[in-house]
């Protein structure tokens, strides 16, 4: 699935135009480097295996990218925070189920 992503301009009261050949950020970021960090080659990498793999936990997912679960789940909670990824708790158990919403990115600048 594709993203149309942009980066938060300085206050400049400009608003931004939708139009059909200017696509409309879903997601935003608030600088560059927000943005390389959260989208960093690894991460998307992370995206793309969960997208073709559909792992059932956060633990088997760790297992499959050789991540610690640890740090596994924060990243996870950003990806989560800006829209690219849904974590599904299970209300039975402390399982949770991620699925990337995102593996494919267009960033719009203005």
């Amino acid at each position: 699935m594709r993203t149309v992503i942009g980066i938060r301009p300085a206050k400049t009261g400009r608003r931004a135009v939708d139009d059909a050949s200017n696509p409309t950020p879903t997601v935003w970021f608030d600088s560059w480097r927000q943005m390389a960090s959260l989208l960093s080659d690894e991460n998307r990498a992370l995206l793309r295996l969960m997208r073709e793999r559909q792992p059932r936990t956060v633990l088997e997912l760790a297992e499959w990218s050789g991540r610690a679960a640890s740090n596994l789940s924060r990243t996870l909670r950003h990806l989560e925070r800006h829209g690219l990824v849904k974590l599904h708790r299970s209300p039975d158990s402390r399982a949770v189920r991620p699925e990337a919403l995102a593996t494919e990115f267009l960033v719009v600048l203005d």
